[in-house]
């Protein structure tokens, strides 16, 4: 392999945040890791727990604060996800709704797709991958955003 790629391929691991980088060109292959520095870390916040309504308590033994709180979690209980099958990210990048920012977005709620069909796409390390439905259904649900980092096996869309 080349140097000058080889110091290319440094000077982007220094500029990421990964810890390590591994690449192939035929029978050569390149692998290069750091020690991370002690000091402030980055660290993906985690998904939040489901909420779970309590069930309701008789009026004497709860407080009114309490009650009131009873009666506020239940709505938010209603708005869980739909049934259906759940497509989750094959890989961690940022996820695009459209080809272009100009360009309608794949998939829209209520549309029918089919196994194989475009649902959006994936960037990860300068390479789009299209991201296909795995069943065939109507679009339920669309759990994220265009322009958003997603991580792996994060949920992406619920098709029903």
């Amino acid at each position: 392999m080349d140097l000058r790629k080889i110091k290319a391929l440094i000077d982007l691991l220094e500029k990421s945040n990964l810890s390590e980088l591994e690449i192939k060109e035929g029978e050569e292959s390149v692998r290069l890791s750091r020690q991370m520095q002690p000091g402030p870390m980055m660290v993906a916040a985690p998904m939040p727990a489901p909420q779970y309504a309590e069930p309701a308590r008789p009026a004497s033994t709860a407080t009114p604060a309490l009650a009131a709180t009873a009666q506020e979690a239940q709505p938010k209980a209603a708005k869980e996800v739909p049934e259906g099958h759940t497509m989750r990210s094959p890989m961690v990048g940022t996820y695009y709704a459209s080809p272009n920012p100009d360009a309608p977005p794949f998939v829209k709620i209520g549309q029918a797709v089919k196994a194989g069909d475009t649902l959006g796409i994936i960037e990860a390390m300068k390479m789009f991958n299209p991201i296909e439905a795995d069943v065939s259904g109507i679009i339920r649900a669309i759990l994220v955003e265009g322009g958003q980092p997603i991580e792996f096996d994060e949920p992406m869309f619920i098709i029903g």
